[in-house]
């Protein structure tokens, strides 16, 4: 009896692990970030965005994202942005779906623990969809934190960052209310010319989709931040 209880112990787990990972849909992916940020005047800054992302084994384009903001520097650690997002969303079997964004954006500079620098992002999203007529509400919390790999130097930075996204109510084009997405990246971060930087390495993305199924990508990022 015991070793058909756990027999049986056995094949209930396997079957579990098998379901959950026949749950989990998985894909490698490439994404590059152009970015232009500086001042415009005394306090009020801007970011100008352009990113392409590759999916289904790098065969393709998967999004294409366009977002642009202005801020105020309310003080040397605070920055106050309000912004718009344009997403082109590519579908093979019909026209492309096209998303726009209204998002105000915190960023918060939060001191320098063991040596680094820690810093946090806040954004709040309004999403609307052209396959749908509901308003979309998000919210995404990013920390991130790099270190100098060199002493007195920051020409080269280890870096880490997480984001978490919750979506704040239900859509008719498919957005559901509860947690939606993480995404952690850890690389490195290499001075440029000026006060130019790039940022380069891995990225998780994972999300959760309806009927408790997973989608997970594989994404070998690269992003180039143009400082005037």
């Amino acid at each position: 009896m015991r070793r058909t209880f756990t027999l049986a112990l056995a094949l209930l787990a396997a079957g579990s692990a098998g379901t959950a990972l026949a749950d989990t849909t998985q894909d490698e992916q490439a994404w590059v970030n152009l970015t232009a940020q500086g001042a415009i005047a005394d306090k009020v800054v801007y970011f100008a965005e352009f990113q392409p992302r590759m999916g289904d084994g790098i065969s393709r384009l998967d999004q294409l994202l366009l977002r642009g903001a202005v801020g105020v520097k309310l003080s040397p650690a605070v920055t106050l942005y309000q912004g718009y997002a344009h997403v082109v969303l590519p579908l093979e079997d019909g026209p492309d779906a096209n998303e726009d964004r209204s998002f105000q954006q915190l960023n918060l500079a939060l001191g320098h623990p063991a040596g680094g620098e820690l810093s946090a992002r806040t954004r709040l999203e309004q999403r609307w969809r052209s396959d749908g007529d509901d308003t979309g509400w998000r919210l995404r919390q990013m920390v991130r934190y790099e270190m100098p790999l060199k002493a007195q130097s920051d020409a080269v930075n280890a870096l880490v960052s997480a984001e978490a996204f919750f979506a704040l109510n239900d859509t008719d084009w498919g957005a559901r209310g509860g947690f939606d997405q993480l995404r952690t990246f850890v690389g490195v971060e290499l001075g440029l010319a000026g006060a130019s930087t790039m940022e380069l390495g891995y990225l998780n993305q994972t999300i959760d989709q309806t009927g408790g199924r997973t989608r997970m990508n594989h994404v070998a990022s690269l992003s180039l931040f143009y400082r005037p």
